[in-house]
């Protein structure tokens, strides 16, 4: 079968993993991988998980199948998290929220769900976005188009380009859209243009599809749902995939979520009964120990407490490290304004480095970056920011 059939390309940044791992250089640094890392370099279990996973081992008798949207509270949780107490969505019972092997599995059930019913949209993605997104929805069998997104001049966004493209998008196609912590560019609308962006999709009728990986990675859990809420005062039907491999440290439990938002309560019952239809012949039914993981944390008011203090301490230290890579690069004298990095939000960042730079960093000094520049601030520790900076300082003394 496989004699004829040349192999698939290795996946950029997995293979760059490979190549930090496989590097003997001690002072080798892994700027790539987009995983959080605490100021040891550790992609830590946070105490809230294991507290929940305690509490599950003491109260779990069997290991039967989920129903197909997951458990019932958990998606009740969901909820409360994407949308807030008290939103209109949760109160009116718009919202149907299916439990998904991670972010990934959320939205390849929403566009799989999607297709079968608008078989002729497009999906518009930003220009750039996180690469999978195009495999995703291709796989699903969508075109591709793309909207204006970031601007490399000013280090900002493109958004009276963006707003004028989704103004032309056609009624019934699909925009992907980042709620918070743009994949790569950690560029982000602010609230009125997020709300001038749903003012368009209420007017055109394209179907917003929000990926909601880095909820409370940016400014906070309430602040980073600012493009959710736009989108909910609207009234319109929206899409959200939800991810809790970042803010609950839960990556190899494939935990996240896929919520559909219809504008009755009737018509998400509907939405529902596909989704399960979707979700039937996909996976079946969702993978258990995350979600009953990420449910029970919910659940408890002091684990939630406990949560909340554990993700505001990752949340402030990704933002102290990019104000320790913008000063130590100005303390280095390096000519580069390199302040537009504080204002991004998230773990990325488009660091505006070449990418003959970022070739330089990882063939003399095994700083290890994505081709065009993207950052995982996150890598960045106290112990090694002064080697990054002295490195990167140093290549750019060479150009």
């Amino acid at each position: 079968m496989w004699k004829s059939v040349a192999a698939a390309p290795a996946d950029s940044i997995l293979g760059l993993t490979e190549a930090y791992k496989n590097d003997p250089n001690p002072h080798k640094v892994n700027l790539g991988v987009g995983v959080y890392m605490d100021n040891t370099g550790t992609t830590p279990i946070l105490q809230c998980v294991k507290d929940a996973e305690r509490i599950l081992l003491g109260v779990e008798q069997s290991k039967s199948y989920l129903p197909i949207s997951g458990d019932p509270q958990f998606g009740r949780q969901i909820q409360r998290l994407v949308f807030g107490e008290g939103s209109d969505i949760i109160t009116n019972d718009r919202a149907a929220t299916a439990h998904s092997p991670g972010g990934t599995g959320g939205l390849r059930i929403g566009a799989e769900l999607i297709k079968r019913f608008r078989p002729e949209a497009a999906t518009w993605i930003s220009s750039p976005t996180w690469a999978n997104h195009r495999g995703i929805f291709t796989a699903a069998g969508f075109p591709i188009k793309e909207y204006p997104y970031y601007d490399a001049a000013s280090k900002g966004l493109r958004f009276e380009d963006l707003l004028a493209t989704l103004n032309q998008v056609p009624a019934g196609d699909v925009v992907l859209l980042h709620a918070c912590c743009h994949n790569p560019s950690g560029v982000d609308p602010d609230e009125d243009q997020w709300q001038k962006i749903a003012a368009v999709a209420a007017d055109r009728g394209w179907l917003p599809f929000l990926d909601f990986a880095y909820q409370g990675l940016g400014v906070g859990i309430e602040a980073d749902r600012t493009a959710v809420t736009a989108f909910a005062a609207t009234g319109v039907d929206f899409f959200v995939a939800s991810s809790f491999s970042k803010n609950f440290g839960l990556y190899n439990e494939r935990t996240g979520a896929i919520t559909v938002v219809s504008p009755t309560a009737e018509e998400k019952n509907i939405a529902l009964s596909h989704l399960k239809a979707t979700v039937r012949v996909c996976y079946s039914n969702p993978p258990a120990h995350g979600g009953l993981i990420v449910k029970t944390i919910l659940s408890e008011p002091t684990l939630e407490a406990h949560w909340r203090q554990e993700l505001a301490a990752m949340c402030g230290r990704i933002v102290a490290m990019r104000q320790a890579l913008v000063d130590g690069l100005a303390a280095r004298g390096v000519n580069q304004d390199f302040s537009y990095i504080k204002r991004q939000k998230g773990m990325f960042s488009f660091s505006g480095l070449a990418d003959e730079t970022v070739a330089w960093l990882r063939e003399c000094k095994a700083i290890y970056v994505v081709g065009g520049g993207r950052i995982n601030v996150a890598g960045l520790t106290s112990a090694n920011i002064d080697y990054v900076c002295d490195s990167i300082a140093e290549a750019l003394r060479q150009d």
